[in-house]
């Protein structure tokens, strides 16, 4: 299984990608929007991680180009904001799960078992 961390903060984007190896995923990272989209465009992937709030394209921006492309990606979006209208967004346009920063790299594997079954 191969899961997109799309994530501006090296800290968090580097513990995730220890974390989700560990557990044996594959993981291609982007450390902004941009990067995301553009991975998209040339990858197959199964998961999506995404922050919202990222350099040159957001995570909200990133739900809107895989409704463009006809993706069927499940995306878990990560947040430091708890703002009701942004994670609403998120899911009308076809988020998952939310995640509220901080949270633990062991419940964040939880939820992509839940996703990704099959692993």
């Amino acid at each position: 299984m191969l899961i997109l961390i799309a994530e501006d903060d090296e800290l968090i984007l580097k513990t995730i990608e220890h974390k989700l190896i560990k557990e044996g995923y594959r993981v291609i990272l982007a450390r902004n929007g941009k990067e995301a989209i553009d991975t998209l465009n040339a990858k197959h992937v199964d998961l999506i991680i995404t922050d919202i709030m990222m350099p040159f394209a957001s995570g909200i921006e990133i739900l809107s180009a895989l409704k463009k492309f006809e993706k069927k990606i499940p995306v878990i979006m990560l947040s430091s904001m708890g703002q009701e209208e942004v994670i609403l967004e998120a899911f009308d346009l076809g988020a998952y799960d939310f995640v509220v920063k901080p949270f633990s790299p062991s419940e964040l594997a939880l939820r992509i078992r839940r996703l990704l079954p099959g692993k």
